[in-house]
């Protein structure tokens, strides 16, 4: 049987959200330029929507780490598959990150960038696992806190499918759950 998205936030929902984000980070860093650093692929929507609501001037940069595979749980192994093209020394950086998972990602990332000495260093996610987490991650800005469900949509991706998606969804067997989210 097909999977198919069933929407679990809906755009309307995410685009208030990564407003009001937006507008707190913009508080919280009111001199620039901060580096906004996205993680590739599943945050590059949300890095574009999060950077046009973010009024201090920025610079956005992209790293590619990965930790799954082609399946829908962490490999365990991390490594860094594109890295970032300028020094981020003596500068405020913002991980921008779609989902913040188990947390071994991140804190590999984190531990890699904190050696580069940047200024100041913090994490922006537009979603957060809690229960999934097996590493402490202090997460500064989160969109949504979401329970343990596989989502697609807004970048994010299963088997590099549904990234285009404007809502995030979950996938679901074609004809079943396609009702309100129980």
């Amino acid at each position: 049987m097909a999977l198919v998205p069933r929407v679990f936030l809906p755009a309307e929902q995410i685009q208030n959200r990564v407003r009001e984000m937006g507008r707190q980070i913009s508080l919280d860093y009111p001199q620039g330029p901060i580096y906004l650093v996205a993680i590739l692929k599943g945050a590059f929507m949300f890095l574009a929507d999060l950077s046009r609501n973010i009024t201090t001037p920025s610079r956005i940069e992209f790293m590619g780490i990965s930790s799954y595979g082609r399946g829908k749980t962490s490999s365990g192994e991390v490594k860094v598959t594109k890295d970032l093209d300028v020094s981020i020394e003596g500068q405020h950086v913002l991980v921008v990150e779609d989902i913040v998972d188990s947390g071994v990602t991140l804190t590999y990332l984190i531990n890699v960038l904190e050696q580069r000495k940047p200024k100041s260093l913090r994490i922006a996610t537009l979603l957060d696992k809690p229960e999934r987490r097996q590493r402490d991650v202090e997460v500064a800005y989160v969109g949504f806190q979401i329970p343990d469900e596989f989502v697609v949509g807004y970048g994010l991706d299963f088997d590099e499918d549904h990234r285009h998606l404007r809502d995030i969804c979950v996938l679901v067997e074609e004809g079943l759950g396609l009702g309100t989210r129980g």
